[in-house]
């Protein structure tokens, strides 16, 4: 089995709030943040998947058991301060927040210990993602820079999902993959507008910076991708949309399934591209089934640009 670690700084534990068709409420307890999303829906495509982060307070003590009842296997770090939670109510159709605690900011004995965990985690295993803070001063940007760098370094395939100082630095590190989305690429300026051509120009240029690959997710248009000097669009089936959060970390997660498991680049891609597309169907964030997900990656197909 292929194995793989997520660094998350920042895990959350999630309440969201449901009107079921009988009138009843009820209410869904999980964890959450980008990091573990992304594990999620590794696990649920078969990779064994280990999840470096933080957890304490009573949110950290509800959150460990939930994370693994995903079938996510927790590399936890105790920490004194309490981990970051939500409350969201959906009883609308729409996602209203009713409260939101932000994660803390990692001290500087609990950061050496997760960026030790991590990595040491990290060189045993097929792939390494590396996940985003999820709220603001979590943690410095230079921390993905050395992550990146030390794990490439032992030519250990990282893919990361990232954006702002973030992404800037883990890409100046060197990395196998980015996944970002085209509103990030021009919200950081990378990018002039969303025509395709201007987003593989932004792809180039993060190539040129120290990704060797690049995939760009855009919303309900096709994804595109710089794989090493070959560019191409995905083509997918179009399906009504439940919720399209959680898209963009099932197309990361199958991504680095597809590494992982030694398939290609355009295997991963098509991969990740029905892990995402399929997520958009559900209200689940990075929710899905591996047969049904692998089945869709029948009708995706790549067009070169």
């Amino acid at each position: 089995m292929s194995t793989a670690v997520v660094f998350t700084p920042s895990p959350l534990l999630t309440v969201t709030i449901e009107a079921q068709p009988d009138g009843t409420t009820e209410l869904h307890v999980h964890g959450g943040g980008q990091g573990v999303w992304i594990a999620r829906m590794m696990a649920s495509l078969g990779c064994e998947t280990r999840l470096a982060g933080p957890f304490g307070g009573e949110s950290g003590e509800v959150l460990k058991p939930l994370i693994e009842r995903e079938g996510i296997v927790p590399r936890p770090l105790d920490i004194a301060d309490t981990n970051g939670a939500y409350v969201h109510d959906r009883r609308e159709g729409e996602r209203s927040v009713v409260a939101t605690h932000n994660p803390p900011t990692l001290q500087r004995h609990d950061h050496d210990q997760l960026y030790d965990l991590t990595l040491v985690e990290g060189l045993s295993a097929d792939v390494v993602v590396l996940g985003g803070p999820d709220g603001p001063d979590v943690i410095d940007p230079e921390t993905y820079r050395r992550l990146a760098a030390d794990l490439t370094s032992q030519n250990v395939p990282v893919v990361v999902d990232l954006s702002g100082d973030y992404l800037e630095a883990a890409v100046s590190g060197g990395v196998h993959l980015v996944k970002v989305s085209h509103e990030e690429l021009l919200d950081d300026g990378r990018a002039t507008s969303d025509d395709p051509e201007h987003l593989i120009e932004a792809a180039r240029k993060l190539r040129d910076a120290g990704a060797a690959n690049v995939v760009v997710s855009r919303a309900g248009d096709p994804a595109l991708a710089l794989l090493g000097d070959r560019a191409v669009k995905v083509l997918t089936p179009s399906f009504e949309r439940a919720d399209h959060r959680g898209a963009g970390d099932s197309m990361t997660a199958g991504l680095a399934v597809g590494l992982a498991t030694g398939t290609s680049l355009e295997d991963a891609l098509v991969l990740g591209s029905a892990a995402g597309t399929l997520n958009t169907t559900r209200h689940g964030l990075a929710t899905g089934e591996r047969e049904l997900i692998e089945q869709l990656a029948t009708r995706v197909r790549l067009e070169d640009l």
